[in-house]
C-alpha cells in the first residue's frame, strides 16, 4: 500500500481512538470537505456533503465517552493512483450514550481515501455492527 496512505490509516487509528472518547476533532481533520463525502454510520441514516458528515461524525462522538479501539484489522485494500479502499473490521470499547459500563463491540468498516490537492483524504466510510457470520448461512468468517 501507498506509503501515504499507511500513514494516513496510522493518523485515523489514533484519532479513532480519541473519537472513542467523545473528540471526533482527529477524525474530521482526516476528511475531505468535498460536497461528495459521504458517511454511514450506526447512529444514523446515510449522509453525503461536508456539512451533514461533519454534524454525523459530532452526533456519532458524541455517543461515546471513556472508549478504545483495541484493534484494527485489514481484510483487503484496492488501489489505484488516486483513490484507495479498505475493507476492515474494528474492535471497540466505549460506553455508549447512557449506558453505565464500557462494552466492547465490533465494526465492519470500507473506508475509501482520495487524492486532493497532493494530499490524500477520507471521502466515503462506512461502519456496521455486522462483524460474524450468520450460522445458517453458506459463508464461515476467517
Amino acid at each position: 500500500m501507498d506509503a501515504e496512505v499507511e500513514r494516513l490509516i496510522e493518523r485515523f487509528e489514533a484519532a479513532a481512538r480519541e473519537f472513542s472518547r467523545g473528540d471526533p476533532a482527529g477524525v474530521k481533520a482526516l476528511y475531505s470537505h468535498a460536497a461528495d463525502v459521504t458517511l454511514a454510520n450506526p447512529f444514523g441514516p446515510a449522509v453525503k456533503g461536508w456539512s451533514e458528515v461533519s454534524a454525523a461524525l459530532d452526533f456519532a462522538s458524541s455517543r461515546f465517552s471513556d472508549g478504545d479501539v483495541e484493534a484494527f484489522r485489514t481484510v483487503a485494500a484496492y488501489e489505484s493512483n488516486d483513490l484507495v479502499t479498505v475493507l476492515g473490521t474494528e474492535r471497540w470499547k466505549a460506553k455508549v450514550g447512557d449506558a453505565p459500563d464500557v462494552e466492547g463491540f465490533d465494526l465492519r468498516v470500507t473506508t475509501t481515501f482520495r487524492r486532493e490537492d497532493g494530499a490524500w483524504k477520507i471521502v466515503h466510510r462506512h461502519a456496521d455492527p455486522i462483524s460474524t457470520a450468520d450460522p445458517r448461512g453458506p459463508v464461515r468468517a476467517s
